[in-house]
C-alpha cells in the first residue's frame, strides 16, 4: 500500500470533484480524524491514518484491503468510481439529492440514476 502519485491524485480528485465539488476537501479534513487515500494493487482505499498505522504492520503480499475501496484505476490510467465510494460522497453531493427533488417544479425534469448494483455483485470477489 502506497500513496497515490501526483499525476494519480489529479485524475482521482478531478473524478469525484464532478461529484461533490468544493467539498472534495472535507473528505481528507474530517472532524473525527484525518483521512487519506492510498493505492493497492490498482485500486484506491478511503482510510483513517490511525487504521492505517495499524496496517502499516501487516505486509503488502499478504494485505488484502484496509478502509474503502474508493475506485480503480484502469489499465489505460482513468479512474472509475466503486459503488462503495456512494456512502462518503452522497452527503457532499452538488446534484440529484432526493431532498430537492421533492420540492422542484411539478413540470420539471428530473433524472435518477441508479448506481449498477449488478456490478458491485458480479465482481464483488475482486473488490475486497
Amino acid at each position: 500500500m502506497r500513496p497515490l502519485t501526483e499525476e494519480e491524485t489529479r485524475v482521482m480528485f478531478e473524478k469525484i470533484a464532478k461529484y461533490i465539488g468544493e467539498n472534495l476537501q472535507l473528505l481528507v479534513d474530517r472532524p473525527d480524524g484525518t483521512y487519506c487515500f492510498r493505492l493497492h494493487n490498482d485500486r484506491v482505499y478511503y482510510v483513517s491514518e490511525k487504521i492505517l498505522k495499524l496496517g502499516a504492520n501487516i505486509s503488502g503480499d499478504k494485505l488484502v484491503s484496509l478502509g474503502t475501496c474508493f475506485g480503480k484505476f484502469t489499465k489505460t490510467h482513468k479512474f472509475r468510481l466503486h459503488i462503495t465510494a456512494l456512502d462518503y460522497l452522497a452527503p457532499y453531493a452538488k446534484y440529484k439529492s432526493t431532498q430537492d427533488c421533492r420540492k422542484v417544479d411539478p413540470m420539471a425534469i428530473v433524472v435518477f440514476h441508479q448506481a449498477d448494483i449488478g456490478e458491485y455483485v458480479r465482481h464483488e470477489e475482486t473488490l475486497t
